[in-house]
C-alpha cells in the first residue's frame, strides 16, 4: 500500500514538473523570426579541421543585418570569433596552404592570419570586389567586379560614374531589352571577371570589353568561374546573348592564363549551362547542363568534358532528377550533388566511370556540400522546419554517421514549440499522386478544431521543401493556432521532369485540380481540421494562383495575394525576363492570344466575392507592381472587400525587418477577422 502511494506521488511530481518545463515554452513570433542569427557561406580549412563561416544578425532598430565571421573546430568544438565589427564581413575562404583567410569588407578583398591578426588589404579597385577564388598555389585571385565595358582603366571608370552624379539630367535612352532586371535597373556596368596578383596587387580584367555579365546575372550558379588544378587557366559562365530577354543560353568557356588567347566556347546545349568544376587531378571538368533553350526549369544534367580529348559524356541521362550543385572526391572518382527529392534537397553519390547514381543522404534540406582534404567527411547545411541552417556534417563510408557542427539559434530554439512537417498524398489531375506539407500548431491538441492555412507555392517550377524559409515560414503560420497545408501541385520540382513539365501552358488547369484535389482532402481526412474556417495564401506565381481562385471558387474564408499575376497581356509587357512567359504560354500575347487570354485571372475577376489581401512592392520588376493596382482596383469596383498593402521600398520579396514585422501582422489582422 505505501509502495503504490509513492509510486503515485512520484508520478504525480514528474508530470507537473514536466507539465511545468513544457509551458515554458511558446509559439513563434516575428520577432523571434527576426532574433534568428542566419548562417551563409563557410569554408573547410585544407587540413579539414576548421571551417570559417558567417551568421548574419537583423536588427529592427537599424532594420538591417551585418554579416561576421567565425571560426570552428570541424568537430564542433572551440567556437571563437575571426571578425566582429559594424561593417560586413563576407566570404570566407582559406588560403590553399590554410594559414591565412580571405574575405570581403566594404567592397574589397581583404586577407587576416587564422586569429584576425595581421590584417592586409588584397584589393583596391574603384569598381569593387566580390565573389573570389584562389589559385591553387594561392598566388593569385579571380574576382568579379562591375565595369563599364568600354572602359580599359578604373580612371575610366570613375570619370563616367562622377560624370552621371554631376549631371542634372537623369533620363536614359533604351535601344534594346533587360534594361533592368529582378530588383534593379540594369544600367550601363557589366560584371566581368578579374584576375588579381597578391603579391604586387595588380589586376586584370579578363572579359574587358564584353557587353555581357561573367558570370551571368540569371540562371547561373553560386560557383560560375574556377581555376584548373594547375592554375594555368579558368573555366566560367557566360550567357552571350542575356540582353535580348530571351535567350537562356548560358555557355561554359574555358580561357588560358597561361598563354594569350580569347576564351573558347566547348558546352553544345542551347539550354542553361554552368557551374564548370574542375576534377581534383585536373582530367575532367564537369558542368550542369538543360537542353532546352526558353526554359528555366528544364532538368538539369551533369556533364563530363574529358580535357585531354575534348569528348563529353551525359552522366545522369537516366536518372530523373535535377542537379543544383555538386563537388568532386579528392581522388576524382566520385561526384557528389545535391538534388530535391520531393520535400528533400538530398545528398547523392555518383560513380564517374560506371555514371551509377545513388541516393546516399534523402533527408531534410541540405546545401554548400564539402568534402574534407580525407574524402572522408561530408560538410553541408543543413536546414528542415524546424531547425534554422546550421553546419552538419556525415562520414563518407556508408554509415551515415550525422554531426551537427553549428548550434548558433540553440538559446532560442531551446524556448519555441515548433513542429515537424508531415506528408499526405491524394490524388490529382488524371489519377497523379500529389504530396502535401502539413504542419501542426504549436501544442497541438487532436481533439481541437483548428482553422487551415493553405498556402501556394511560387515559380511556377518550384516547391514546398522541409525548410526553415524566412519569408514564407510554415511555423509562423502555424504559431497562430493554424494547420498549415502546402500543396506541391503540378509543376512542382522533385517529382520528376514530366510532372515539372505539366504546368506550362495551363496554368489554371491540371495544377488547380491538384489544389483543391489536396484541399478536399485535407478537411475530409484530417477531423481537426475546421472545414468552416479556411484561408489561403501565395506570393508571385502562388499569388496568381490565389487570383485565379479569387474568380473560381468560394470555398475560403479570405485570400492573401502577393506580387501576385493577374493579368498576362500586360505582365509580359512589363516584365523583364521575356523568355518565361514566353516558354509558359508558347510566345507571345499576338501569338497565342488564345492562351493568354484562357489563364489571366483578371477574365475571371468578377465571380470574386472571397475578401483578399493584396500585397505588392514597387521594386518588383519581375512582377510589376501595376498587377496589384489592376487587382485592387478591380476588386475595389466590385465591391468585394479587399486592401492594399504597398511597400515603395520593396522588390519581390519584402527583405526588411520592420517591413517584414508590419507584413505579418497585417496578414494575422486579416485572418482573424474573418474567423467563423
Amino acid at each position: 500500500m505505501f509502495k503504490s502511494k509513492f509510486i503515485i506521488s512520484v508520478s504525480l511530481i514528474i508530470f507537473i514538473s514536466f507539465s511545468s518545463f513544457a509551458q515554458t515554452k511558446r509559439a513563434i513570433t516575428v520577432d523571434d523570426l527576426w532574433a534568428m542569427k542566419r548562417i551563409g557561406s563557410f569554408s573547410l580549412s585544407p587540413d579539414g579541421k576548421t571551417i570559417a563561416y558567417t551568421v548574419t544578425s537583423y536588427s529592427f532598430g537599424t532594420n538591417k543585418g551585418n554579416t561576421d565571421i567565425y571560426l570552428i573546430d570541424a568537430d564542433g568544438k572551440n567556437l571563437r570569433t575571426l571578425k566582429n565589427s559594424e561593417k560586413n564581413e563576407s566570404e570566407p575562404k582559406f588560403s590553399p596552404d590554410g594559414k591565412s583567410i580571405a574575405f570581403v569588407r566594404d567592397g574589397q578583398i581583404w586577407q587576416c592570419n587564422l586569429d584576425g591578426s595581421n590584417e592586409k588589404q588584397l584589393t583596391n579597385i574603384y569598381t569593387g570586389a566580390s565573389d573570389f577564388e584562389w589559385s591553387p598555389d594561392g598566388k593569385k585571385m579571380l574576382f568579379v567586379s562591375s565595369v563599364y565595358p568600354e572602359c580599359t582603366t578604373q580612371d575610366c571608370n570613375e570619370q563616367k560614374d562622377k560624370a552621371y552624379e554631376e549631371s542634372k539630367v537623369k533620363a536614359e535612352i533604351f535601344t534594346e531589352l533587360m534594361y533592368r532586371h529582378w530588383n534593379d535597373w540594369r544600367g550601363h556596368k557589366r560584371s566581368h571577371l578579374f584576375l588579381l596578383d597578391i603579391a604586387t596587387g595588380e589586376f586584370k580584367d579578363l572579359t574587358e570589353g564584353n557587353k555581357e555579365d561573367v558570370p551571368p546575372p540569371a540562371l547561373g550558379s553560386s560557383n560560375d568561374f574556377n581555376f584548373s588544378p594547375d592554375g594555368n587557366e579558368v573555366a566560367f559562365t557566360l550567357n552571350p546573348e542575356f540582353s535580348t530577354a530571351i535567350s537562356t543560353n548560358n555557355e561554359v568557356y574555358l580561357l588560358s592564363l597561361s598563354s594569350p588567347s580569347s576564351p573558347k566556347l566547348i558546352s553544345t546545349s542551347k539550354g542553361v549551362d554552368c557551374q564548370p568544376v574542375y576534377s581534383t587531378d585536373g582530367k575532367w571538368l564537369a558542368w550542369t547542363s538543360m537542353k532546352r533553350a526558353g526554359f528555366e526549369a528544364d532538368k538539369k544534367d551533369l556533364i563530363l568534358f574529358d580535357r585531354k580529348t575534348g569528348k563529353m559524356k551525359n552522366l545522369t541521362e537516366d536518372l530523373d532528377r535535377s542537379l543544383e550543385e555538386f563537388i568532386w572526391s579528392t581522388d576524382s572518382k566520385t561526384i557528389y550533388f545535391t538534388a530535391q527529392n520531393e520535400i528533400n534537397s538530398s545528398i547523392y553519390k555518383l560513380d564517374v566511370e560506371s555514371g551509377n547514381a545513388e541516393l546516399f543522404y534523402k533527408e531534410n534540406y541540405n546545401t554548400s556540400i564539402s568534402i574534407s582534404s580525407d574524402g572522408k567527411t561530408l560538410f553541408f547545411i543543413k536546414q528542415r522546419a524546424n531547425l534554422p541552417s546550421e553546419i552538419f556534417s556525415l562520414s563518407t563510408d556508408g554509415r551515415n554517421t550525422l554531426r551537427q557542427i553549428t548550434f548558433v539559434n540553440k538559446d532560442l530554439l531551446s524556448q519555441l514549440e515548433m513542429n515537424s512537417v508531415e506528408t499526405f498524398w491524394c490524388g490529382g489531375a488524371n489519377g497523379d499522386k500529389v504530396q502535401s506539407v502539413l504542419v501542426k500548431p504549436p501544442f497541438f491538441d487532436p481533439n481541437k478544431k483548428y482553422p487551415m492555412m493553405f498556402l501556394i507555392h511560387g515559380g511556377p517550377q518550384g516547391a514546398w521543401e522541409d525548410n526553415f524559409h524566412y519569408r514564407w515560414n510554415y511555423q509562423m503560420f502555424a504559431s497562430q493556432g493554424y494547420v498549415v497545408v502546402a500543396p506541391n501541385p503540378r509543376g512542382s520540382t522533385g517529382y520528376g521532369q514530366k510532372f515539372t513539365d505539366e504546368i506550362s501552358g495551363d496554368w489554371g488547369g491540371k495544377v488547380y485540380t491538384d489544389l483543391m484535389n489536396a484541399y478536399e482532402y485535407a478537411v475530409k481526412n484530417f477531423p481537426f481540421i475546421d472545414s468552416k474556417n479556411t484561408f489561403a495564401a501565395g506570393a508571385s506565381y502562388g499569388g496568381y494562383m490565389i487570383n485565379w481562385i479569387a474568380g473560381h471558387t468560394d470555398r475560403f474564408n479570405a485570400l492573401v495575394s502577393h506580387a501576385g499575376v493577374f493579368n498576362l497581356e500586360s505582365m509580359y509587357g512589363t516584365t523583364e525576363e521575356l523568355w518565361f512567359p514566353e516558354w509558359e504560354f508558347g510566345g507571345t500575347p499576338w501569338q497565342k492570344r488564345e492562351v493568354y487570354e484562357k489563364w489571366s485571372p483578371h477574365r475571371y475577376i468578377h465571380n470574386c466575392k472571397t475578401p483578399v489581401l493584396v500585397i505588392h512592392g514597387a521594386k518588383d520588376f519581375r512582377v510589376p507592381e501595376e498587377q496589384a493596382f489592376q487587382l485592387f482596383t478591380s476588386l475595389q469596383r466590385l465591391g468585394v472587400e479587399s486592401k492594399f498593402l504597398y511597400f515603395p521600398d520593396e522588390t519581390h520579396f519584402v527583405a526588411k525587418p520592420l517591413n517584414s514585422k508590419l507584413w505579418w501582422n497585417t496578414v494575422y489582422d486579416w485572418f482573424k477577422k474573418h474567423l467563423k
